[in-house]
């Protein structure tokens, strides 16, 4: 629609192709709530007052608001594809997600982010992504790619790429290493977002010098209070594993309510489906009493205006006619979703109309194991008598870890794992370039008391993780993994319980949302019958091989003392 048409709209002199009527209008831009018509033409909102247009659609008694916008967002940890995802979360009223494809980068490369900007096309949402900046995430795991400055130099120029993703290699940004410096420097006038869990002080201005916007690791009122006031847009995180709402909620008042937005991270189908997406998070802050309409900037304006996105955040005129209608605005009920001027949803459902065209978008198999034999899975050693190890504790809902120590007495030569004390064992099998690698240890907190159960997804890197109370079962997993190109299962008894495949890079599945949500509660229901005690054992599985978060994890390399930045020895003594 050209120009002349707009304005000819937008003064009265023409019809609107779409008049949203009678509704109270959302203001995030004045924060308050008014009466208005919205004035549509094409994809854009032209005009707020009293208009008449070809089309009507009466929303009395209804509050329409700016689509919602999440600002940081890893799409593969909700396990579905591209394009799926976009079909899910725009039920639920948002209309933009800024994305880090920091998953498939570690498993693929530059080429698994050119997947994934092809599989964002034609989707009912729009797919912002911010360029990986750690793949590795650290040198103590062994990801299936690496990408420099000159990797990601070529990938700029696309028009949906916005920045640089989440610096999480925040001691080499303080210490100048050159390799971060680098891509730093690549960001010309773009964003660069932060991850920097717990730093504090000198070196807090340092990284925030280096031209770092943001962070959403704050778990502290303290914290945040600190990075807030250095400069910091703070993303207040509610995902499937880390939540940060209540903690950080009270910071959020009249006068610093601009640096502030609401992001996910990470959030699986399951939570997806039962909680919704960002309305989610907006429900949760009103009912803790922030302000709605504020809880609604949140989500909307501040995001915006934060990545630069000037067609996005707001009902005014020129803005893209990307809207979220409400029945109830403290409880963030949507009822209708349009998205560049089209219906795009109905009732929490999508329609047909707002999925595109057909297009399957294929990518090699992930899975690249060395012969697995059964005899590589014991942790042997050479002395008899007690022997104290090092233990990976599992935090319920959190992505970092506790350290403990325990004592194991041999048994034949193996240290093995103990359930009645909740001791299982813990293996990484490096699974891309084959290089046999394995990592070993001993988890509390899964509450197994047989089988063992077994992921593809492991942050960063991705390598085959496994949990469990025998080396048969353990084994029998990864092999099936192996079989089923990546995925989860339950085993016990040399049997495969329940497995779900995620065919896509090991990370993410082919069928929608409600059958792969089908198919985790029957995988769930398996763990839970071996004695699995924790809410998301998958979820909580694919983090302890994270080696930049918490105290001590598990990769391909050995136990690492994140805080030390150094690998461990399991043996700590022999008693």
């Amino acid at each position: 629609m050209d120009l002349k048409t707009r304005i000819d709209v937008a003064t009265g002199r023409k019809p609107a192709d779409l008049v949203l009527k009678g509704g109270q209008i959302v203001n995030v831009i004045s924060c308050e709530i008014h009466p208005g018509d919205v004035a549509i033409v094409g994809d854009r909102i032209v005009g707020i007052g009293d208009y008449d247009g070809k089309e009507i659609v009466d929303v009395s008694g209804k509050f329409v608001c700016p689509g919602f916008i999440d600002g940081h967002v890893h799409i593969e940890s909700s396990m579905l594809s591209v394009p799926e995802y976009s079909k899910l979360v725009a039920s639920h009223g948002t209309v933009a997600v800024v994305t880090d494809p920091h998953e498939i980068a570690n498993v693929m490369g530059a080429e698994g982010i050119r997947f994934m900007l092809s599989s964002s096309k034609y989707c009912p949402i729009h797919v912002y992504f911010m360029m990986s900046s750690c793949v590795p995430a650290s040198p103590f795991e062994s990801a299936g790619a690496e990408l420099s400055a000159l990797d990601i130099e070529p990938l700029l120029g696309d028009r949906w790429v916005l920045g640089l993703a989440e610096m999480m290699n925040y001691p080499g940004v303080v210490a100048g290493d050159k390799d971060c410096l680098d891509k730093i420097s690549l960001i010309a006038n773009q964003t660069i977002d932060g991850h920097a869990p717990g730093l504090t002080g000198k070196d807090l201005c340092g990284y925030i010098s280096a031209g770092i916007g943001s962070d959403h690791e704050c778990t502290t009122l303290a914290e945040a209070q600190e990075k807030l006031r250095l400069g910091l847009s703070i993303m207040i995180r509610e995902g499937s594993q880390a939540r940060n709402l209540d903690a950080l909620l009270p910071l959020v008042k009249p006068e610093t309510l601009g640096r502030f937005m609401f992001v996910t991270d990470d959030k699986d189908v399951d939570d997806l489906l039962d909680q919704g997406h960002i309305d989610h998070i907006i429900r949760r802050a009103i009912a803790s009493g922030l302000d709605p309409i504020h809880a609604i900037r949140l989500a909307t304006l501040n995001p915006a205006l934060y990545f630069g996105l000037r067609d996005l955040g707001a009902i005014s005129p020129g803005k893209l006619a990307s809207i979220a209608i409400l029945s109830d605005l403290e409880e963030c009920r949507v009822t209708e979703v349009y998205h560049g001027g089209q219906r795009v949803a109905r009732d929490g459902k999508i329609l047909d109309r707002a999925q595109g065209p057909a297009k399957e978008h294929r990518m090699r198999s992930s899975i690249n194991v060395h012969w697995l034999e059964l005899p590589q899975f014991p942790i042997k050693v050479d002395r008899e008598g007690p022997h104290e190890v090092n233990v990976i504790e599992v935090l319920e809902d959190r992505i970092d870890t506790g350290h403990s120590t325990d004592t194991l007495v041999p048994v034949d030569g193996e240290l093995r794992p103990d359930p009645g004390r909740d001791l299982c064992k813990l293996m990484v099998v490096e699974r891309h370039r084959a290089t046999g690698n394995m990592g070993k240890g001993f988890v509390r907190g899964f509450g197994l008391r047989a089988g063992a159960i077994a992921s593809s997804v492991g942050h960063d890197s991705h390598n085959i993780v496994l949990a469990g109370t025998n080396d048969l079962d353990m084994f029998t997993a990864a092999v099936h993994l192996v079989k089923i190109q990546g995925g989860f299962c339950v085993v016990q008894d040399g049997k495969v319980l329940a497995d779900v495949p995620l065919t896509i890079g090991g990370l993410m599945s082919g069928a929608g949302a409600d059958e792969l949500s089908a198919q985790l509660k029957e995988l769930h229901g398996a763990a839970e019958s071996l004695g699995g005690k924790l809410r998301r054992p998958f979820m909580a599985l694919s983090f302890l091989t994270l080696s930049v978060i918490g105290d001590l994890k598990l990769t391909d390399q050995g136990l690492v003392k994140v805080d030390d930045f150094e690998l461990i020895d399991l043996v700590r003594s022999r008693i």
